[in-house]
């Protein structure tokens, strides 16, 4: 039998789900997904992508950072954001060919 995973691994487990499940957020993260490995956008392109305001998308942002979902990097005045880590784009093509499949 595997071993289980520990409270404080499952506190994390699920408030990175709880904030990927946001529609919006979801869609933040599967353009920086569509952006490739190490692929980043700014918040002006990530804006335009899914049609919100810059102070929305820095907003959703924001929470995306605080469960180490993306990483920011400033360049001067702007910031670019991409996935941390690979296992972000398993969780999101996972997520989003399990809803393309019919029922």
């Amino acid at each position: 039998m595997a071993a289980q995973p520990t409270p404080e691994q499952v506190e994390r487990a699920a408030a990175l789900l709880k904030v990927v499940a946001d529609p919006t957020r979801l869609r933040l993260l599967s353009a920086l997904n569509a952006a490739g490995p190490g692929g980043e956008l700014c918040v002006c392109d990530l804006a335009a992508v899914i049609g919100l305001s810059e102070s929305a998308v820095s907003h959703q942002l924001r929470l995306l950072r605080q469960v180490r979902a993306v990483q920011a990097r400033r360049a001067g005045r702007v910031v670019y954001y991409r996935l941390l880590d690979a296992h972000l784009t398993v969780l999101i093509g996972s997520a989003l060919e399990h809803a393309s499949e019919s029922g």
